[in-house]
């Protein structure tokens, strides 16, 4: 959950079309290549949020139709999130929600979220580049619930040393929205289900938040909706504590993949 610890952005993101050469951001800082495939059945409106600066993603709202591939260049120290929206219509806000968006929203019908974290629940998949030990930190989240399928495969391997967490690959191998209890369900307008909230934004109690007495890893244990994530994502951050089994590190590019 890197971002929603820390996400202070020391360098611009530069980003350019799939296949093209990567950007020199003129500082003389090294680059690392993002390249987000989506290989889902339906349009992902991809969402990135950090606090340098609102970078454009794809055109018409970050729209990635099935099958298309994207690349973002970030430079070192960069520091966000990225997520995939669905069923969006900019043109259209929802009357109850308010959102443009079934899942990921960004907010009254904003096409690109810039410095807002996004609404939940969105399956977040998190960087923290040249940080310590001037290491890539990434992970995939479902602290803020989960919505679509996301892996993240390093594309330069380092020695691993026996260490799963150096240059592994978390995935979510399960569609949880399947598997999604009642009260965590989000519907879209056709009554399916598109979207798993956390137990936090369900119910928003400081045990299922972490929050107050339970602000700490000793008071803070995994709930039973938690756990239900982590079954369906064992390399995912399923709750605030989580760190010791879903953090990963490595160094050079990415690739992010939707389902």
């Amino acid at each position: 959950m890197l971002s929603s610890v820390r996400i202070i952005v020391t360098a611009l993101a530069l980003f350019t079309v799939a296949h093209s050469a990567p950007v020199d951001s003129g500082s003389g800082d090294l680059t690392h290549n993002l390249v987000f495939k989506n290989k889902c059945s339906q349009n992902i409106w991809l969402a990135s949020s950090t606090t340098w600066d609102n970078t454009p993603l794809p055109a018409n709202g970050g729209l990635l139709i099935p099958g298309e591939t994207f690349t973002i260049t970030v430079v070192d120290h960069w520091q966000g999130r990225f997520w995939g929206r669905t069923e969006c219509n900019f043109q259209y806000l929802n009357s109850t929600t308010n959102a443009a968006c079934a899942t990921g929203d960004c907010g009254s019908g904003e096409e690109y979220c810039g410095y807002i974290s996004g609404r939940p629940p969105a399956t977040l998949a998190e960087f923290d580049f040249n940080g310590w030990d001037d290491l890539d930190y990434y992970d995939i989240s479902l602290v803020d619930g989960y919505n679509l399928p996301i892996s993240i495969q390093p594309q330069t391997k380092l020695p691993a040393q026996g260490d799963p967490y150096s240059c592994g690959s978390p995935t979510v191998e399960k569609n949880i929205n399947s598997i999604c209890p009642s009260p965590l369900q989000i519907l879209d307008h056709n009554g399916e289900v598109v979207g798993c909230k956390s137990a936090c934004n369900a119910f928003g109690s400081p045990q299922y938040c972490c929050a107050g007495a339970y602000n700490s890893s000793q008071t803070c244990q995994p709930s039973s909706y938690s756990k239900l994530f982590k079954s369906a994502c064992p390399s995912c951050y399923s709750f605030a504590f989580d760190d010791a089994t879903s953090t990963f590190t490595c160094k050079g590019d990415y690739t992010i993949q939707f389902c």
